[in-house]
Parts: structure tokens; C-alpha cells; sequence
């Protein structure tokens, strides 16, 4: 459902998220090791989060990436799809048709909806704390 930037953009904030909570920033090299892309991607993607006001870049000898903190637990999943992918999964047709909606549906237009109201709704409530911290405690991973 997400394009391949959107679930590394997703990984590299659960990252920063992770590390800003104990203090500690991140380069770029130890976020595309951790979430197993290359390196100028994910700079792409690290970009286009710093603009969208998610993360922040410091520049410097002690630099890197981080979140502050009170900002983990206000920052939502759908921000992060937001900056990376836009609307667009809220919006495309689930078989791909370049005209689909309620006056011209496709064969799962009804179901994909359900569907993509569900996603939403996970998307808006679910934050970068709620996620660091279940990785933390081992309910979840980040890496295999």
C-alpha cells in the first residue's frame, strides 16, 4: 500500500524516535543501516521529513537526527505518509483505474473504501511514541 520511500520513511522515524528519546541523535549512515536502504535514498527521504517538520537536522561535529521529544508522542503515522507519499492512498482506485469513484466504480470500489477509512483511522491515532515504545519493550521490531 505504501511506496517503498514511504515505509523507509516510516522505519527512519520510529529510528529517530527511538534514539531521540534517550537523547542521542542519529547520522544518516546509521538510518539507512537500520532500516536497510541506501544511503542516498534515504537522504531523499530524511529531506523531505525535515521539511514536513517531523524530524529535525543538526548540523556540526555532534550532529545527526532527531525528534524532540514532547514531539514523538504529538507526531502521527499519517504525517509521515503525508510527507512522503501525500493523499494519494486515500484517494487511488484499489484495482488502479484512473477513473473510479462513486458514479463510476470499479469492481471493489465499495470493499477498498472500507478498506481505506480503516487505514486512515490507524494512521491518525497511531503515534511515533506508541511505536518506539513497543519496539523497546520487544512487542515489535523494526529489524530483522
Amino acid at each position: 500500500m505504501f511506496s517503498k520511500a514511504c515505509e523507509y520513511g516510516i522505519k527512519a522515524a520510529i529510528f529517530i524516535a527511538i534514539n531521540s528519546a534517550e537523547n542521542r541523535r542519529v547520522s544518516p549512515k546509521e538510518i539507512s543501516e537500520e532500516i536497510d536502504s541506501p544511503q542516498a535514498f534515504t537522504a531523499k527521504i530524511l529531506q523531505a521529513l525535515v521539511k514536513n517538520n517531523i524530524v529535525k537536522s543538526v548540523r556540526g561535529a555532534y550532529g545527526g537526527f532527531e525528534i524532540d521529544k514532547a514531539q514523538i508522542a504529538e507526531t502521527k503515522l499519517s504525517q509521515i505518509v503525508y510527507a512522503i507519499d501525500g493523499d494519494n492512498i486515500y484517494k487511488g482506485c484499489g484495482l488502479g483505474l484512473h477513473t473510479c469513484d462513486e458514479n463510476h466504480p470499479c469492481p471493489v470500489h465499495d470493499k477498498f473504501k472500507t478498506i481505506r477509512e480503516e487505514l486512515r483511522d490507524m494512521l491518525e491515532n497511531t503515534n511515533l511514541e506508541q511505536l518506539a515504545l513497543d519496539i523497546k519493550s520487544g512487542v515489535s521490531f523494526l529489524k530483522i
